[in-house]
């Protein structure tokens, strides 16, 4: 009996430890990086993570995150470069899954520059501001000039070239642009774009 005991329970543990799996270790990639404000890639979802300048606590990193689509990654590049060019009356707001990012635009010493204001989890309560940010830098972030733009520049092409001989496309996502005409919240026009499957 002691025999049958022993040997169950050495069957038991040998059982326990091969419900251990090994995960795949999928490290971010750096696209780029400007002072305290970065891009990373890791497969298709994109991943901004910035000092926050709105609290008290130097040390506080927040992030926010989306899936690149359909070239969301290089419209969103287009839409910053857009406004340093001509600049927006008010914020250009963001509508990602579970965050609402802003764009702030203002001239600092005459030169154009850019602030991501984040939402967190949608509550206007807990907001995140990154530093200000010129368009050099902006470049700097996106990989442009360098061969890490074509990590999302690529899948743009081949998400395009996939989709071009199926005409009828439903649309999955839905990514809301705001840009106000004036400063008051009350007369916000919305533009929608949605995202293909």
């Amino acid at each position: 009996m002691k025999k049958i005991i022993l040997f169950l329970t050495f069957f038991i543990g040998i059982s326990a430890f091969s419900q251990i799996k090994v995960l795949k270790n999928e490290t971010l990639v750096e696209i780029g990086k400007e002072n305290s404000v970065g891009l990373y890639k890791k497969e298709n979802r994109f991943t901004f993570n910035y000092q926050d300048i709105n609290t008290s606590n130097l040390n506080t990193f927040r992030s926010f995150s989306f899936n690149d689509l359909n070239g969301d990654v290089s419209e969103l590049y287009k839409m910053i470069s857009d406004g340093f060019i001509d600049e927006p009356s008010g914020n250009i707001t963001l509508e990602l899954p579970s965050d609402i990012i802003e764009l702030h635009f203002e001239k600092n010493y005459g030169q154009p520059t850019v602030q991501f204001i984040q939402y967190i989890n949608k509550n206007k309560k807990y907001v995140g501001k990154s530093q200000f940010l010129n368009k050099k830098q902006i470049d700097k972030i996106f990989g442009i000039g360098t061969t890490k733009q074509n990590l999302y520049k690529k899948a743009v092409e081949k998400h395009t070239n996939a989709n071009q001989p199926n005409a009828t496309q439903t649309y999955q996502n839905q990514v809301t642009y705001e840009q106000p005409k004036s400063n008051t919240p009350a007369s916000m026009p919305s533009k929608t774009k949605k995202s293909r499957k």
